[in-house]
């Protein structure tokens, strides 16, 4: 009995490593990324959810969200975002990118959560797939040239102090 609350607390805890919606047994996930410190992001322009092309911009640094509507660690770090200053810096663009999301969800998310930035719907993980085989929210970091400055995966509480850079 003394092992059977610590094990419950451990699946708790690791809920937003997989899917709900095709999942039914849960293993825990080897955590890989795709993308490296340094290496260019191999996407220049996305779809929001408004159906309009926005491109990654030239002039600012970025911070792009892989998250899930559902995930409670993804509600947390977008919490966070919406209340650091990252929110408001002129020299930061940020797209987050709702994996295995449509684009109905991510209209009732950015209502929930009051959003004001760039909300992308990728329902069949298309993009998510080309940086990484699980777990949300991941934080990806790039340069002005759109390099890989970092990356992080979300799941702590604290991930908002690691992106204030």
């Amino acid at each position: 009995m003394k092992y059977l609350l610590p094990l419950m607390l451990l699946g708790t805890l690791a809920g937003c490593a997989q899917t709900p919606k095709n999942q039914t047994t849960y293993q825990k996930p080897n955590y890989e990324t795709y993308i490296t410190q340094g290496e260019s992001f191999p996407i220049s322009q996305f779809n929001d959810m408004k159906g309009e092309t926005v491109e990654l911009a030239e002039d600012k640094r970025k911070l792009v969200l892989l998250f899930a509507t559902w995930c409670s660690d993804s509600q947390r770090f977008v919490k966070q975002l919406m209340a650091s200053p990252l929110i408001a810096d002129p020299d930061l663009q940020i797209i987050a990118i709702g994996r295995e999301e449509d684009t109905q969800s991510l209209v009732n998310f950015s209502e929930k959560f009051a959003t004001n930035f760039t909300m992308v719907a990728d329902p069949e993980r298309k993009i998510y797939s080309q940086f990484a085989n699980a777990g949300v929210p991941r934080i990806i970091l790039l340069d002005k040239k759109n390099r890989v400055v970092s990356t992080l995966i979300g799941e702590a509480p604290n991930t908002i102090e690691k992106v204030l850079w």
